[in-house]
C-alpha cells in the first residue's frame, strides 16, 4: 500500500482514567506516578483495558493502517520498561537533567541491568486479539534510557547504554515473537544529546536491533509538543542513522517545517514522515497535510513515504487527536489516488 498511516505511539488517554491536568503540568516522568491513575489500583488493570480497545477502535474509526495500543498502560513512554529492569532503585530514585535542562528524578541505576521478564509482551498481545490490523508496539530505546537514570554502578554511561540494549534487544525480540507487526525504538535524546550519541548511541541501538527479524522503527524527535514548544529547523542527529540496520525512521516535519533534503541520507529507509503539528490545537485540512507530504517526496521515495503525526498525541484533547487522524487518513487516500495514477 501506498502511503500507509499510523501513529507514533501514544493517543491520549481518557480524562476519567488518568488526572490529564496532572499529566501535563509536570515533565514526563521517568520514575513511576502511581499518582496520575483516577482509579485504585485493584481496579486499575481492567480500566487501563477498557481505554486501550477505546484507543484501538479510535485508529480503527479514523481510519488507520497500523494500530497501536495508544501506550493507555503507561505514564510515560519510557517509565514502564526503564522501571521494570533490574539493576535500579526505583524506590530511591537519583536525578538527571531532562532535555529541557530541568532536573527530574530518575531511576538509580546500583547494579547490573538486566530484564527480568518481558515487560510489554502482555500489552502486545491485548492490541494483537482486539484487532485485524498490522499492529505496533514502542520500546524506549538504550540510548535515551541512559540518558535518563542516575548512574551509581557501571564506570560510564556507555556500558549501561550497552546493557539497557540487551534488555531492549530480548524484548524486541519477544514482541515479534508474539505477533508484533513493527516494533519502533524510541531514542529522542539522540537529537537531545548528539554528541553522546555519535560518541556510543548509535553502537547501542545498533545492539539493541542485533539479529532481530521484522520491521523496526527509530523515533528520533524534538520533544513532545506540550512541552518543548519551540523546534529548530532541522535535526542535529539524523543522517547517523544511515548505516543502522532499522526499516523505518520517525521525523518531524510538521511544527519544524523541516527542510525535507536532509531524508535523502537516509536512502532506503521508510520514512514516516510527521505531518500533523502536535503543538497547533486546530485541525489541520487535508489539503495541509498533503501539503506536507509532497515537501518530503523529491527526497524520499513515494513506497518508502508512512504518514504519522509529529510525536506522540498523548497531551492533546481526545477530540483534536480524532480530528486529525481524521485528517491525515485522508490526506493518504488523496495521495494514493494522486500518485497511483
Amino acid at each position: 500500500m501506498l502511503f500507509p498511516t499510523t501513529l507514533v505511539g501514544s493517543y491520549p488517554q481518557p480524562e476519567w482514567l488518568i488526572d490529564r491536568a496532572k499529566l501535563a503540568g509536570r515533565f514526563p516522568p521517568r520514575v513511576r506516578a502511581r499518582e496520575l491513575w483516577r482509579i485504585p489500583e485493584p481496579f486499575l488493570a481492567e480500566a487501563q483495558d477498557d481505554a486501550t480497545i477505546a484507543a484501538i477502535r479510535a485508529q480503527e474509526e479514523a481510519g488507520l493502517d497500523i494500530v497501536t495500543d495508544g501506550e493507555i498502560r503507561r505514564e510515560s513512554y519510557s517509565n514502564r520498561f526503564a522501571t521494570a529492569l533490574e539493576g535500579v532503585d526505583i524506590d530511591n530514585p537519583g536525578t538527571a537533567l531532562d532535555r529541557s535542562g530541568h532536573p527530574n528524578p530518575v531511576p538509580r541505576i546500583v547494579g547490573p541491568i538486566r530484564r527480568k521478564r518481558p515487560v510489554e509482551v502482555e500489552d502486545l498481545r491485548f492490541l494483537r486479539a482486539h484487532t485485524a490490523k498490522p499492529v505496533k508496539i514502542t520500546v524506549p530505546g538504550p540510548f535515551t534510557m541512559s540518558q535518563q537514570a542516575q548512574n551509581d554502578y557501571y564506570p560510564s554511561d556507555e556500558a549501561a547504554a550497552m546493557d539497557y540494549a540487551a534488555a531492549v534487544n530480548a524484548e524486541i525480540r519477544d514482541l515479534f515473537a508474539a505477533g508484533a507487526d513493527v516494533v519502533q525504538v524510541d531514542e529522542p535524546y539522540m537529537q537531545a544529546r548528539p554528541e553522546k550519541a555519535r560518541a556510543f548511541g548509535l553502537r547501542a541501538l545498533n545492539r539493541a536491533l542485533d539479529g532481530v527479524g521484522g520491521a523496526t522503527a527509530a523515533h528520533i524527535c524534538f520533544g513532545y509538543a506540550a512541552i518543548i514548544h519551540q523546534r529548530p529547523s532541522g535535526y542535529s542527529f539524523l543522517p547517523e542513522l544511515a548505516d543502522c540496520p532499522v526499516t523505518q525512521v520517525s521525523v518531524e516535519t510538521a511544527q519544524a517545517n523541516l527542510d525535507c533534503a536532509v531524508l535523502a541520507r537516509l536512502a532506503g529507509k521508510q520514512i514516516m514522515v510527521g505531518c500533523l503539528d502536535l503543538n497547533d490545537p486546530a485541525v489541520e485540512t487535508p489539503d495541509i497535510v498533503v501539503a506536507r507530504i509532497k515537501r518530503a517526496l523529491p527526497f524520499v521515495r513515494r513506497e518508502n513515504v508512512i504518514l504519522a503525526p509529529d510525536c506522540g498525541m498523548k497531551y492533546l484533547p481526545r477530540e483534536v487527536a480524532f480530528g486529525k487522524l481524521q485528517s491525515m487518513v485522508e490526506a493518504a487516500r488523496r495521495l494514493r489516488a494522486e500518485f497511483s495514477r
